[in-house]
């Protein structure tokens, strides 16, 4: 569609052509375009094709100058520039003003824009009685409101969205098609008139008459529900929420009973800062994070005495807050003094529910109700999870507000063949190489669920749809029985494309290097992944590895003592079964007996089948090595009887032996020691047991003990890896693994590498868990495939 304002002064001078690369559709791009343009006086158009946004413009050198400059300094709130590429064009001018053209259909080589909170505008004008989009739950602009949870191809068009099935009225076409309105092309726009309507059911599906409940309208009578201490199911932006009283005990224990989420700690939704602050303390730099288009959830330290159900967050000293990032959510808490339990709309482990059907089918037996609306979801998208460790925002969960956007790759990737890599079992996200840039994926999850398995291949086939991706390679997790990697190879197969296994702990630390920026080139870092399982080269599960090298190869050079995992995924969930692991390994069981049998801890452990473990231990029967540092932490948990019996989600033991330190200065650490086994240096835990058991003894605290084994933890992590640094002439060293979302570790790492002269790499913009890992298996595969190319 053209525009139909007044003409710009006729050209005086050469044509360029403008391309411009990025995060640039469906942002309100191509009427900053078309202001600039006119305010300069230049002629020619600007359209959206599937390199982002090309501009054809004619004047005088100087004027077409300060248009780059100015789309830079002038650039959409939701925008981001890659490249402005100039090229030259015909002296005669196409036209005799500035317009914006139809978009053109060519090859993806853009990006689509995440999902973002609802602008100042929008909440402004629902807020408006006298607004025509007064109370509209689907009120949007250029500058907010759904995208990669509606999109189904590009370019970023209203045809490729689920808002092709809502034919615009009279009032919103003439916003669409004014370059001058904020809602000029934004795709969902809508209004009560033409947009999509919201309606309350009850658990069977029946709608609910507002009026009955005594609300206004549909939203006010399901804030009166959660008021009332009922459980409301809530489909928002990207998959649907399950809703409560925060501060109603019953209510958040009925929803635990229900939705089978015995322990795992419960997201929150807030009206605004200051009901949070009632709750938690709230940094500067994390309320612009809570305020920020992506609104995030953000990892907040609980303050002492808040009035809370006990249940929200069991063993805690951390809550995790979000604010309103849809008309819909504002309104249903703005009367809220207090916050909503906001947690994901699904049965406990499986994948949140999208679809109105499959909502009511699904979510029947633990809501009440259900607020449910005719937009479909396209893509399911999860809250991002972001916590500041380090003084810096890390995301511990990258999805809506932050995916797909594409992160840059860093210098000597350019070149590189496309590659899809498909990520890990847990916390799993996909990852599309190509044009010197990476699209991760959302968080897709867990693939031990079938329903997940089949939405993780489902959306793989969507992005390799929406980006027109055609790999040259599939690079997969090394695991031999990981979901991930056996679809990677049959995919292979199936394709006639090389396949690249990666081995686990080398792609966290590719990820940290990409994530930072490294050359291909630059030259060798040391790495130190720490977490809770990988496959390792010889067979073994690695879980805490020293690597020297770069993304083309990575020598393990040292690692922790492994210690058997007695009956093998048994002892992941039972952490009692890695504290007698490590007894056996480290002092013995007669020994310990002998000399701790006063503690609790032996006596608990004296009523577990110890001697069918022995000899599982002895005859290497279903007791696989380990080096993990996250099964170190279970069984130190353990030996302070912090989720001894068994753990009721991931990395439960280790976050409650962090919680239980909270606050605790101590200048004694627990020792650990080292020695070479056949050129690589191991980590021995075994002077730690000692000491800690010696301080069970003498009756120190749990959190007194729990710091010292975090601070000694932290020195031989240092200690190692600068003695590594050093025989390797090398200055930099990079973070990765799951282990480190453990602010008390990652904080005295991090401060004690750079006190001894290091640079440190940790990461900034995808996760340090297995949800960055796809990122590290693409831009190993690249390096690989480049390598051999040369």
């Amino acid at each position: 569609m053209s525009s139909t304002s007044e003409p710009a002064r006729p050209a005086d001078g050469p044509g360029v052509q403008v391309r411009v690369r990025g995060l640039v559709q469906g942002v309100g791009f191509r009427p900053t375009v078309w202001r600039i343009a006119r305010e300069l006086g230049v002629v020619g158009s600007v359209c959206n094709d599937g390199d982002g946004v090309l501009i054809r413009v004619w004047g005088e050198p100087e004027r077409i100058d300060e248009l780059c400059r100015r789309l830079k300094d002038d650039c959409p709130p939701l925008a981001g520039i890659d490249a402005i590429e100039q090229s030259p064009l015909p002296v005669s001018p196409e036209r005799s003003d500035f317009v914006i053209v139809p978009s053109a259909v060519t090859a993806v080589h853009t990006g689509v824009v995440p999902d973002a909170a609802t602008c100042g505008a929008c909440a402004a004008e629902i807020a408006d009685p006298a607004n025509r989009r007064y109370r509209y739950a689907f009120t949007n602009c250029t500058h907010c409101g759904p995208r990669l949870s509606i999109v189904r191809g590009i370019p970023y068009d209203r045809a490729s969205t689920s808002m092709s099935a809502f034919p615009m009225c009279a009032d919103c076409a003439r916003e669409y098609a004014d370059p001058a309105d904020r809602r000029f092309h934004a795709q969902p726009n809508a209004c009560p008139v033409c947009g999509p309507r919201v309606w309350l059911a009850d658990a069977d599906g029946n709608e609910l008459d507002p009026a009955a409940l005594g609300g206004v309208d549909t939203i006010d009578s399901a804030s009166r529900l959660l008021a009332d201490g009922r459980i409301v199911a809530v489909k928002g932006i990207g998959g649907f929420h399950l809703a409560c009283d925060a501060t109603n005990d019953k209510a958040v224990k009925l929803l635990r009973r229900r939705k089978r989420r015995w322990l795992k700690p419960f997201a929150l939704m807030a009206r605004d800062l200051d009901v949070i602050r009632r709750y938690c303390r709230l940094s500067d730099q994390e309320a612009r994070l809570l305020h920020s288009a992506a609104a995030p959830v953000v990892l907040l330290d609980l303050e002492d005495g808040a009035d809370l159900a006990p249940g929200v967050a069991p063993g805690h000293t951390a809550l995790g807050f979000m604010l309103p990032y849809s008309p819909l959510h504002r309104l249903l808490l703005q009367n809220w003094d207090r916050p909503l339990v906001m947690t994901s709309g699904n049965s406990s482990d499986e994948p949140q529910c999208i679809d109105n059907d499959d909502a009511l089918a699904r979510l029947r037996s633990i809501a009440d109700a259900l607020v449910l609306h005719d937009r479909d979801i396209v893509n399911r998208v999860d809250d991002s999870v972001l916590r500041i460790l380090d003084h810096a925002p890390r995301p511990l969960r990258r999805a809506r507000g932050f995916a797909p956007a594409p992160l840059t790759l860093p210098q000597g990737f350019r070149s590189t063949p496309p590659i899809l890599a498909l990520g890990s079992e847990l916390k799993n996200t996909v990852c599309l190489l190509q044009d010197g840039h990476a699209v991760l994926s959302q968080h897709l999850g867990d693939l031990s669920d079938v329903k997940t398995c089949l939405a993780y291949e489902a959306t793989v086939a969507l992005y390799r749809r929406v980006f027109e991706h055609r790999p040259d390679a599939v690079a997969v997790d090394l695991h031999p029985g990981y979901r991930a990697s056996s679809f990677g190879r049959d995919l292979a197969i199936a394709e006639g494309l090389q396949l690249v296994e990666v081995q686990h702990h080398r792609a966290h630390i590719a990820a940290v290097l990409a994530d930072n920026g490294w050359p291909l080139d630059a030259g060798p870092v040391v790495g130190i992944a720490l977490d809770g399982s990988g496959y390792g080269d010889d067979g073994s599960i690695w879980g805490g590895e020293w690597l020297v090298g770069d993304y083309r190869s990575l020598l393990r050079v040292g690692h922790l003592r492994p210690v058997a995992l007695p009956g093998g995924t048994q002892a992941i969930l039972e952490p009692w079964r890695n504290l007698f692991a490590q007894i056996v390994a480290s002092i013995g069981w007669d020994d310990f007996a002998r000399d701790y049998s006063a503690l609790a801890v032996t006596a608990a452990l004296e009523q577990r089948p110890l001697g069918i473990l022995a000899k599982m231990i002895a005859g290497e029967v279903n007791s696989p090595l380990t080096s993990s540092v996250g099964r170190l932490f279970d069984a130190v948990a353990a030996a302070l009887g912090i989720c001894a019996d068994r753990i009721a989600y991931e990395g439960q033991a280790a976050m409650e032996l962090e919680a239980v330190c909270k606050g605790i200065e101590t200048e004694q650490g627990y020792c650990f020691g080292l020695f070479e086994d056949d050129g690589c240096w191991v980590l021995d835990p075994a002077p730690m047991w000692r000491q800690l058991f010696a301080d069970l003894a003498e009756a120190v605290p749990s959190a007194q003990i729990s710091a010292r084994f975090h601070l000694g933890l932290a020195n031989a992590v240092c200690d190692l890896g600068v003695r590594i640094a050093e025989a390797h002439a090398i200055r930099t060293v990079g973070l990765s693994g799951g282990v480190f979302q453990n602010r008390t570790l990652f904080d005295l790492v991090c401060n004690r590498l750079h006190a001894r002269g290091l640079d440190v790499l940790s990461h900034r913009r995808v996760p340090t868990n297995d949800g960055g890992l796809a990122l590290g298996q693409a831009v190993t595969a690249a390096a690989l495939l480049a390598a051999v190319g040369t």
